[in-house]
């Protein structure tokens, strides 16, 4: 009989601790970190033959840091002296701008694409490649006008 007494007594002591362990075990499951986010800056219009700017910011909220490869892409020819894929080290406390300039000739569309590598000696520290999606990509069009 003292050991049923005992169980009731404890019951609404585990009913708590479980309701407190399911309000903190919910609240990491929303406490989600974006892999990567690319924010793309350049223009919506412009002249023939007109040199153009393209500014590619890409960050991440995640805590360890991890090699990228920035890159612009297009079915039309691009034409100009520059390089256009970066690849750079990227960490939370680190966002990465990359900068394209080039003429344009005709309208457009223009892809900036992030691509997760794994490639060693770019990162001060061990980089590591998230699971998930490997590839984030926004695309701009441009009109030639």
């Amino acid at each position: 009989m003292h050991l049923l007494q005992l169980l009731f007594r404890a019951g609404p002591a585990i009913l708590l601790l479980v309701l407190c362990l399911q309000f903190r075990t919910n609240k990491a499951e929303e406490d989600t970190r974006k892999v990567l986010s690319m924010e793309v800056q350049m223009p919506r219009k412009t002249a023939p033959n007109e040199e153009i700017s393209v500014t590619v910011k890409v960050q991440t909220e995640l805590r360890e840091c991890m090699v990228i490869q920035c890159s612009l892409l297009s079915r039309n020819p691009m034409e100009g002296p520059f390089n256009y894929v970066y690849t750079a080290c990227l960490c939370d406390s680190n966002p990465r701008t990359f900068y394209w300039d080039f003429e344009v000739n005709k309208t457009m569309s223009i892809i900036a694409l992030a691509h997760i590598i794994d490639k060693e000696d770019i990162c001060p520290y061990k980089a590591v490649v998230p699971n998930g999606p490997k590839y984030f990509y926004t695309v701009k069009n441009i009109t030639v006008s």
